[in-house]
C-alpha cells in the first residue's frame, strides 16, 4: 500500500492522497506519528521552485507521436490529474508521483529567454514544437509566473509553428497570439475534454476548470479563427468509453474542427494511485475498469510498447476505436489537418540585447 500524507498534512482537492516512494528511491520511509503533531492537520500547500535551465526543448524519437521537439515550461502539474502519465517523472527529482507531483512544482521562468538564444542557433533547424505534452502549460501557476506566455510570444516573433495540448481554460488568455498564428498557419490547439460529468471531473481532475469550461473555451478559440482539436484523453474503459460520442457532439458544436483519442495509460507507480482512486470513489466500476485494461494489454495494467501504449489491444480496444472514427466521421470532424508551415520561420534581425539597426 503507497503511503499516506504525513499525519499532521490534510488535502483538499487534490487528485491522490498518497506519495508512493519512487522507483528510483535507495531507502523507503514511512511517516509516523510522534505525539507532537497540531491539533488541527496543516492543509498541504502548493509549492514552487524555480529551475536554472540551460536548454528548454526536448527531443523525442517515439514513433507513437507525431512530434520530435516539446517544450514544459513547468514540471508536476498542480490540476492533480489522478491519472495523469507524467507522474512518474517526479521521481527523477527525488519526489513523490503521489501528492508530491501536484503540491511540489518546478517553474523555468528563464524559459523564453533559453528558447529565443536556442531558436537563433545556427545549426537549429525549424519544425513544430509542442507545447504542453508533458504537464499542463495552463495550470493554475501560470496565471501569475507567465512564463508559457513569454514562450508563445518568442515563437511569434520568430514564425515558429506550434502546437498546444492543455485542459486550461487559460488558454483564452492568449487569443490574440494564437488567432494570429493560427491564421497564418503556424497554431493549433488541443483542449482535453475526458468526460461530461461534472462530479466524476471534480473527484478525477480536481483542479481543471470544469469540462463545461473548456467547452466554452474551445468555443472562445474557434471563434477567433484558431483550429481547435478535441481530445477524447484519456478514455477509462468501464467509466467514460460511453460518453465518446456525446464529448464528440458537444465540442463539434463549440466550434472544434478535429478530434483524437488515447486509452488511458498507467506506466510505473500511477497503477497504484488509480487503483485506489478506484476504490474510494468509484468503487462499483473498479472491477470493471481494472479487467478491461488487463485485457487490451496482455494481463497487466500497463503495456508500454510502441504501437501498442496509446490504444491497447483486443476486442473493446477495437470497438472504442471503431465508435470513434464512426462518430467522428458523423459529425464532420476533419480526417486531417494540413501541416503547419516551417517555410515561415525567420531569426529577427534584433533580441531583447541588441536592437537591430533597420
Amino acid at each position: 500500500m503507497p503511503d499516506l500524507p504525513p499525519p499532521h498534512l490534510r488535502t483538499r482537492a487534490r487528485g491522490t492522497e498518497l506519495n508512493p516512494e519512487t522507483r528510483f528511491d535507495a531507502h523507503v520511509r514511512e511517516a509516523v506519528d510522534d505525539g507532537w503533531a497540531p491539533d488541527e492537520p496543516r492543509l498541504a500547500q502548493t509549492e514552487v521552485r524555480d529551475e536554472r535551465i540551460r536548454a528548454i526543448i526536448a527531443r523525442n524519437t517515439s514513433p507513437d507521436i507525431s512530434f520530435d521537439r516539446s517544450i514544459n515550461p513547468y514540471r508536476g502539474c498542480e490540476h492533480g490529474c489522478v491519472y495523469c502519465f507524467a507522474r512518474p517523472s517526479h521521481g527523477y527529482l527525488g519526489m513523490s508521483p503521489g501528492l508530491d507531483f501536484e503540491t511540489k512544482l518546478i517553474a523555468r521562468p528563464e524559459a523564453p529567454a533559453v528558447l529565443d538564444r536556442q531558436l537563433r542557433a545556427k545549426g537549429y533547424r525549424c519544425d513544430v514544437i509542442a507545447l504542453g505534452t508533458n504537464t499542463d502549460p495552463y495550470q493554475p501557476i501560470e496565471r501569475e509566473r507567465r512564463i508559457m506566455r513569454g514562450v508563445l510570444e518568442v515563437l511569434q516573433r520568430f514564425r515558429h509553428p506550434l502546437t498546444i495540448a492543455t485542459k486550461g481554460a487559460m488558454v483564452e488568455r492568449d487569443v490574440d497570439i494564437l488567432a494570429e498564428m493560427s491564421g497564418a498557419g503556424l497554431a493549433r490547439v488541443g483542449i482535453s475534454v475526458t468526460t461530461l460529468d461534472t462530479c466524476l471531473a471534480r473527484t478525477m481532475e480536481p483542479r481543471v476548470p470544469s469540462p463545461a469550461r473548456r467547452l466554452k473555451a474551445i468555443e472562445t478559440l474557434a471563434k477567433a479563427g484558431v483550429e481547435v482539436r478535441v481530445m477524447v484523453s484519456p478514455v477509462v474503459p468501464g467509466l467514460t468509453d460511453h460518453e465518446i460520442e456525446g464529448v464528440l457532439s458537444a465540442a463539434r458544436n463549440a466550434g472544434a474542427v478535429a478530434a483524437s483519442w488515447i486509452m488511458l495509460r498507467l506506466p510505473y507507480e500511477v497503477s497504484g494511485l488509480f487503483e485506489d482512486w478506484l476504490e474510494r470513489h468509484a468503487p462499483g466500476r473498479s472491477a470493471k475498469v481494472l479487467s478491461r485494461l488487463r485485457e487490451m494489454h496482455g494481463g497487466a495494467l500497463y503495456s508500454s510498447e510502441w504501437g501498442h501504449r496509446m490504444r491497447g489491444e483486443g476486442l473493446h480496444a477495437e470497438l472504442i476505436g471503431r465508435r470513434f472514427d464512426l462518430a467522428r466521421r458523423r459529425l464532420g470532424f476533419a480526417e486531417g489537418l494540413p501541416p503547419l508551415r516551417r517555410e515561415l520561420f525567420a531569426v529577427p534581425l534584433g533580441d531583447d540585447r541588441q536592437a537591430s539597426l533597420f
